[in-house]
């Protein structure tokens, strides 16, 4: 029944939305979506499973889930067999991944046509979250920890454009031991800003229905982080794949859907109702309630 309800949300905002100009992209055909926008479907062809992949909701776990069972990832000469021994950048690795970008190399003209009876025949999952926790979680783990890539091609641009720091250490191990860290406040503004919103929204933060098309795509299983130890059993019965691999538990705490408050209350209201506003179709597709944190808009009498 959940499930049932989940894709009738989808249904319903994508009919509400199909006469809305504020959103043109939204229900466009699916062959009008460019392949680069594509490139988050994975494929195994094995057991006929196609998972769209979003940043920051178990991403890293169901990655290595997928290499398992397409057994294209080996480890000295044998498939690997259990998700906990592949590391985060195997898992990541985009030439480990059979995804729908690289059809047109593999397929030529017929690529498109490939990809949407794979999309009818095969069972189709993903997995969401509170967008708001997402954002959160996004920078928590590219910002505070010392990642080198997100602070050579992020953390130098959020602390010289949104907070006026010009002198800044060559590495991110030598920014964090001064001390230097982009703050949350400076991550949002970088989501806020106009110039990011289109090309280089960097997938960490780009909105759910960017990565994985929902009103195009009609999925099988719209699982929720929120609820993954139960979702997560039922999409592995569902593909019947349950008696060959298991979803690993985190090994980290999860982002808490609490800390909301604490972490958007130094952003002045004005800048968080623009956030809503951003990802206001994730809430509504995904059946998140709008955040009290956000308030209601203000009328003049």
């Amino acid at each position: 029944m959940e499930q049932r309800a989940r894709k009738q949300r989808i249904m319903d905002v994508c009919s509400e939305m199909s006469s809305s100009k504020e959103f043109p992209k939204l229900t466009r055909p699916f062959d009008q979506i460019p392949n680069d926008e594509l490139s988050d479907f994975i494929v195994d062809d094995v057991h006929r499973i196609i998972y769209c992949h979003i940043p920051k909701v178990a991403g890293t776990r169901w990655m290595s889930v997928m290499l398992i069972l397409t057994g294209l990832l080996k480890s000295s000469g044998k498939p690997y067999t259990d998700p906990r021994h592949i590391s985060s950048p195997i898992a990541h690795n985009p030439s480990n991944h059979l995804t729908f970008d690289k059809f047109p190399q593999l397929y030529g003209s017929h690529a498109r046509q490939m990809m949407k009876d794979k999309l009818k025949n095969y069972t189709t999952f993903m997995f969401v979250r509170d967008p708001f926790v997402r954002l959160i979680s996004a920078f928590r783990s590219k910002f505070i920890r010392p990642v080198e890539l997100f602070y050579q091609n992020y953390g130098k641009m959020l602390m010289r454009t949104y907070g006026n720091v010009s002198d800044l250490p060559d590495t991110v191990e030598e920014a964090h031991a001064a001390g230097l860290k982009p703050t949350f406040q400076q991550f949002i503004a970088y989501v806020l800003d106009p110039k990011t919103r289109r090309n280089i929204f960097d997938k960490h933060c780009r909105q759910m229905y960017r990565l994985c098309h929902p009103c195009q795509v009609k999925y099988d299983f719209i699982g929720q982080l929120e609820t993954i130890g139960t979702d997560a059993e039922q999409v592995l019965k569902l593909m019947k794949v349950d008696h060959l691999v298991q979803l690993p538990r985190a090994y980290t705490n999860f982002t808490e859907a609490s800390w909301v408050r604490d972490w958007y209350e130094p952003i002045p209201t004005e800048r968080r109702r623009e956030l809503y506003k951003l990802y206001e179709l994730d809430f509504k597709l995904f059946g998140y309630p709008k955040p009290d944190i956000v308030g209601d808009e203000e009328t003049t009498p």
